[in-house]
């Protein structure tokens, strides 16, 4: 009589860790990487990054390194959301660089263009520091179209007198503005207040900075927590310092508005982790 061998049985600890490890491979083959995410929604790798950026497509947990991925549910759920593919979804994320390049988009001259962009009626979405260390503000295209449809009288005829004001004192609110979009995007991405309050926090000048957190320890977590450079951040040291300076609160009142919502982000975050004895995001 043969004799069947069988495997030894598997105590409980032993079997509840190899179910984890197929959980755990079952849900890194549920995640793909940037060039694959891109590609099976038709995008470019600056396209997916420009789309991630303006919250219509969510990027999953990253890797130990820091990369992006992407569920397969998400990309599934973003290409059955998007009616005339790919092309639907490009003109979304699609940008122009410029004053030139946007004025061609409203049907205006570049000074006008830039007059009304200064003067705060129109938002850039990122920016690009030149050979020449200047910036160039990008746009989206669909929002010009948007606000030309819109707007028309805004397209010609005199500058309100506001503008004018505004131009005589030499302001321009593109930095602002785009802080302001920026900021919005990376808060609508996190609920947890620890994290909200890093993206606050990343606003603010250093001095304002230490007021507004004196313990040296939460300031520690927040920069932990803040947000990477945005997408298109230069890696040129030159290039970078000028774009440094984009990404921190100027004006009084604009300063005072971070500190004051980084204020109020932080005593929630405190409440929290007074509730549940750990300091830091759960």
């Amino acid at each position: 009589m043969t004799q069947m061998m069988t495997a030894p049985p598997q105590d409980g600890a032993a079997r509840a860790g190899q179910e984890a490890a197929v959980r755990a491979d079952g849900a890194g083959r549920a995640l793909v990487g940037s060039a694959q995410a891109a590609g099976e929604l038709d995008l470019t790798r600056g396209e997916l990054a420009r789309a991630v950026q303006l919250g219509i497509v969510r990027a999953g947990p990253p890797t130990a390194g820091g990369a992006a991925r992407f569920a397969r549910a998400e990309l599934a759920r973003v290409r059955a959301a998007t009616a005339d593919r790919p092309d639907g979804l490009r003109r979304q994320v699609e940008t122009v660089a410029g004053a030139q390049a946007a004025a061609e988009v409203l049907g205006v001259g570049p000074s006008r263009f830039t007059r009304l962009a200064r003067c705060g009626h129109l938002t850039p979405v990122g920016y690009r520091i030149n050979r020449y260390r200047a910036v160039v503000w990008l746009y989206l295209t669909a929002e010009l179209r948007e606000f030309a449809g819109r707007e028309p009288l805004m397209l010609r005829g005199t500058a309100p007198a506001e503008d004018r004001e505004l131009l005589a004192a030499r302001g321009d609110m593109r930095p602002r503005t785009w802080r302001g979009r920026h900021v919005g995007l990376l808060l609508r991405r996190t609920a947890d207040p620890w994290a909200r309050a890093a993206v606050l926090a990343c606003v603010l000048p250093e001095g304002e900075l230490r007021e507004a957190v004196p313990d040296p320890a939460e300031r520690l977590i927040l920069a932990a927590l803040a947000p990477p450079p945005p997408y298109g951040h230069p890696q040129v040291p030159a290039a970078a310092a000028v774009a440094e300076g984009l990404l921190r609160a100027g004006p009084p009142d604009e300063v005072h508005w971070y500190r004051t919502s980084l204020e109020f982000a932080l005593t929630g975050a405190r409440r929290q982790s007074k509730s549940t004895g750990e300091r830091g995001p759960t």
